[in-house]
């Protein structure tokens, strides 16, 4: 079975057999100059400003993937229950984590 993150509590086709506890992962992030630039010029003309969503992408990405560490590291093939949350750290700088409650699972028969 691969490693399996979910926001379901119980996904199906599967049992809990062993809950290992909550896990985390989470990063900071701060704007770039660069960006900031182009962003304000998106934001006088209206429409998606990209570089805050690939920037906020990749941070998700980046929380959820040591969230994973996390939770191999305590024995586990799943995490199930995820969730994230941001923070302003500072102006300019945000936080993203994810978390959820490490688990092995079985698939049932």
């Amino acid at each position: 079975m691969e490693f399996l993150v979910t926001t379901l509590e119980n996904p199906p086709g599967y049992r809990i057999i062993k809950v290992l506890g909550l896990v985390t992962g989470n990063t900071v992030r701060a704007r770039h100059i660069g960006k900031d630039i182009a962003a304000s010029l998106r934001n006088i003309v209206g429409g998606e400003i990209k570089e805050y969503t690939e920037l906020l992408k990749q941070s998700r990405s980046l929380a959820i993937e040591r969230m994973i560490e996390e939770a191999k590291k305590l024995g586990a093939n799943a995490v199930v229950g995820v969730r994230f949350g941001t923070a302003s750290i500072m102006g300019g700088a945000a936080e993203i984590l994810a978390y959820g409650t490490a688990v092995v699972l079985e698939k049932e028969e």
